[in-house]
């Protein structure tokens, strides 16, 4: 078995006085695709932003290369290779695609190599050199998909985590994004995914779980899961 990059054991969180995670525990090895499933309001988002820093559990444990993550600040997480790209991408309109892609470099690491990793991303994504001096709110939703990516990207991350990627994207361009995760994936990166497109998430992951009112309730390879009956009937509607 691969080193474990990631643990998440008993995690639970609530937004004031409503719980929403109840001990979500999970496992990314180095070099894995992971998945998270279920449907809206399940805790796949909590638990990406948890594993970030952006929020504080109320119990459970985080650990990132064998290190408790518990009081560590998001700045140190972003520092130690942990990125998120968030749910409806969250760019800055007002801004040039350069300037977004400048701005993800924030950690003094990525800050020193950050023409090295530019140039990285306008290799991966060659539209966004095209649109380099665009601002950000005026790309299509493909193009702000590939920017947040990139942004995620200039810190140099050893974990990528991506929540809804596919998130009202045109069936080719979800296409696209899928073969984005398969390339990023090939060229070394750890990734964990949070998706409501259980087909594609299954054919791009390893391994995934199903988080259902903030409890894993299933794990497994994906073959298995794409195979399960109950899984079939819930989120394929077979």
């Amino acid at each position: 078995m691969s080193a474990a990059l990631l643990e998440v054991r008993d995690l639970a969180l609530a937004y004031g006085d409503v719980q929403v995670l109840f001990g979500v525990s999970l496992r990314v090895d180095e070099g894995e695709i992971v998945t998270l499933l279920g449907s809206n309001g399940a805790g796949k988002t909590t638990t990406l932003r948890a594993i970030s820093g952006l929020r504080l559990p109320r119990g459970g444990e985080i650990r990132f290369r064998g290190e408790s993550l518990l009081s560590a600040p998001a700045s140190k997480r972003a520092a130690m290779g942990i990125a998120l790209v968030p749910e409806g991408r969250e760019l800055w309109p007002q801004l040039t695609v350069r300037e977004n892609l400048e701005l993800g470099a924030y950690t003094r690491s990525a800050r020193a190599r950050a023409r090295r990793n530019l140039e990285r991303v306008f290799s991966l994504f060659p539209r966004l050199r095209e649109r380099h001096a665009q601002f950000a709110g005026s790309l299509s939703g493909g193009e702000q998909q590939m920017c947040a990516i990139g942004r995620a990207l200039m810190i140099e991350p050893k974990l990528l985590m991506l929540d809804e990627p596919s998130l009202g994207l045109a069936p080719i361009l979800v296409d696209q994004t899928f073969q984005i995760v398969r390339t990023l994936h090939e060229q070394g990166l750890t990734v964990l995914l949070v998706e409501q497109n259980l087909q594609k998430a299954l054919e791009v992951a390893k391994r995934g779980y199903v988080i259902e009112t903030g409890t894993v309730k299933l794990s497994g390879s994906s073959p298995d899961l794409l195979a399960d009956p109950a899984i079939r009937s819930a989120y394929l509607g077979l």
